[in-house]
């Protein structure tokens, strides 16, 4: 039997031959959390560039995974998932649980840049219980690289600043790019992160204390918990905050 014929028969081959590569599972879990626009789905994939980034998505069209959508007085289209796309966003979830689990030790949270980390945390932020109907929160890093972001919720969603809004902050947050990484990734919570003198929180009392409410951990945080033993009793918030198989895919990536 050959090598094409046996590929035609056995179902991995076939799966394989949609997301064997780096990028292709990167790209489903950008489309499963949400992203629909081309440039968001980039800033969420440092190192892939633009050029391959349109190649993958033209696969994934082809496989009947992606479906285009252009926009009426828009040169620009959204990439939205299919039903078969949905379905393979649970594959996307267990293979990120099977990271944690067994390859755990190559994980790097000094791996990551501030820019790419303040994007994939404003995908998480919780807009409930505002204060007022815009909360802004200046990230200073310190380290490796001194920069300041700005985030900005409103009741409507989050964005990211790489300069100043115009808006004075509600809060100031300090720390270094891989304090902030290990809170994302579920090793630390703000907390343990301002007991510990790793993060830095300036601003109203109301506004520290509810800091952690609005800025949630990332999509396997809860697996990093339970692996690392991190207590969470003094941020109750964070009991339910994990990833649900009986949930569409979507859903457990942004819950």
């Amino acid at each position: 039997m050959g090598v094409n014929d046996y590929g035609r028969y056995c179902p991995v081959a076939i799966g394989s031959t949609v997301l064997a590569d780096r990028w292709t599972p990167l790209i489903l879990r950008e489309l499963v959390i949400g992203s629909t626009r081309f440039n968001d789905i980039a800033r969420g994939l440092p190192g892939l560039s633009r050029s391959l980034l349109s190649k993958r998505l033209r696969h994934l069209e082809r496989h009947g995974i992606v479906t285009r959508w252009s926009a009426p007085g828009r040169s620009t289209s959204d990439y939205h998932l299919t039903p078969a796309g949905e379905g393979l966003g649970q594959v996307v979830v267990d293979l990120g649980r099977w990271a944690v689990q067994w390859q755990y030790e190559e994980i790097d949270v000094e791996d990551v840049e501030a820019t790419t980390l303040m994007w994939w945390m404003h995908r998480f932020v919780q807009v409930d219980g505002l204060p007022a109907p815009r909360l802004v929160i200046q990230f200073d890093h310190t380290a490796p690289e001194a920069v300041s972001i700005w985030i900005v919720i409103e009741e409507d969603g989050a964005s990211v600043c790489m300069r100043h809004p115009g808006y004075e902050p509600d809060a100031i947050v300090r720390g270094t790019t891989p304090s902030f990484a290990e809170i994302f990734l579920g090793e630390a919570t703000w907390t343990s992160a301002v007991k510990s003198g790793t993060v830095t929180i300036e601003g109203p009392a109301a506004v520290r204390r509810r800091l952690g409410q609005w800025f949630l951990p990332g999509p396997f945080s809860h697996d990093v918990r339970s692996l690392h033993a991190v207590d969470v009793a003094e941020e109750p918030h964070l009991a339910g905050h994990h990833l649900d198989s009986d949930r569409s895919s979507r859903a457990a990536l942004r819950s």
